[in-house]
């Protein structure tokens, strides 16, 4: 559809982050006009040059305020929901961005008549020992209750250039002589690329997935917690050992670290509950096709990513010999 012969326009929230800023450059390579909603907007110009001249506007709005939220839909055809925490910090709780936030989302797009794409993740659980997973649950929950043909994604952990997990771990291998194994490092993962997540967002716009649903978005790789810092070390040619680190002891050093205010903490002790069960695409949405591969898309392999952007860690950067670690 598009109004006064313009292509349809996508608000996007969250579009200034580390799925955002990817969901926008594919939008935008398929044409759309793209409306980005942060709370910064002067922190998000460099997402400008990715589109032409107006393709790409950028609209203050903060979902704790939902004349902001529905000032952003104004006009869409779509609304993309990107906005998620790691931790929480101050008033940004699990609860007030991942349920409350979600919902004045899907409430807005409702009244604009507007379709919603909402991105949560594998876990989401009403039920979860996790309040980040319980978070995300209730927003799925409340959203279907109200959107019964929103799309939802729930990608496994995601790599990239600006990821928060193998970015993570290599900073802290680069700064300290051993790594830690929370639970052994037995937890399994299914590395998602975020172009691919990207990628199925834009056609979750174009309207060519099935809505209604819920799909899971895992990598071609189960790899688990000890495999996915094996391949980290590799790539940035590290030795640290990786020494194990109870569950128990792991949740009392993260209560500790996230007393400490205004420092993101290495770890919380909720994501030490996350660690407890594995993050893999169900075998039921595998079954139904409500994976990358059931909709045509090929994951890409982290190993062909992975070199592209952790070569910053190397001890040598750039320059590191191959095989020469420290």
């Amino acid at each position: 559809m598009t109004v006064n012969n313009l292509p349809p326009l996508v608000t996007v929230f969250g579009g200034s982050g580390f799925v955002g800023r990817h969901v926008v450059r594919a939008l935008v390579k398929r044409g759309y006009r793209v409306r980005v909603a942060v709370r910064r907007p002067d922190l998000a110009g460099f997402l400008l040059p990715a589109g032409y001249v107006g393709q790409i506007s950028l609209v203050q709005a903060n979902l704790r305020y939902r004349q902001s939220v529905q000032r952003a839909v104004e006009g869409a055809s779509h609304v993309v929901n990107c906005v998620g925490i790691l931790f929480e910090s101050g008033r940004n709780t699990f609860d007030a961005v991942q349920d409350f936030g979600a919902r004045a989302v899907a409430d807005a797009a409702k009244a604009a008549g507007a379709k919603l794409t909402h991105i949560s993740a594998i876990g989401a659980d009403t039920n979860s020992e996790s309040s980040y997973a319980r978070s995300k649950g209730r927003a799925e929950t409340t959203i279907f209750s109200m959107l019964p043909d929103a799309v939802i994604l729930r990608p496994s952990i995601m790599f990239g250039q600006e990821d928060s997990f193998f970015n993570k771990f290599a900073s802290m291998a680069r700064m300290f002589p051993i790594l830690p194994l929370v639970g052994g490092g037995k937890t399994k993962f299914q590395p998602v690329y975020v172009e691919d997540v990207a990628e199925t967002v834009a056609r979750s716009v174009d309207g060519t997935i099935a809505s209604g649903k819920v799909y899971e978005l895992g990598g071609s790789e189960v790899l688990t917690f000890r495999q996915c810092l094996e391949t980290m070390l590799s790539v940035t040619n590290r030795k640290n050992p990786l020494v194990s680190l109870p569950f128990g002891i792991a949740s009392l050093i993260g209560s500790v670290a996230s007393l400490v205010p205004f420092v993101q903490p290495p770890i919380t002790s909720d994501q030490v509950k996350l660690l407890k069960t594995d993050n893999v695409v169900s075998q039921a949405a595998t079954n139904e096709g409500r994976t990358l591969a059931g909709i045509g898309i090929h994951p890409t392999l982290p190993a062909s990513i992975l070199p592209t952007y952790l070569v910053q860690y190397r001890p040598q950067g750039q320059y590191t010999r191959s095989g020469r670690a420290a």
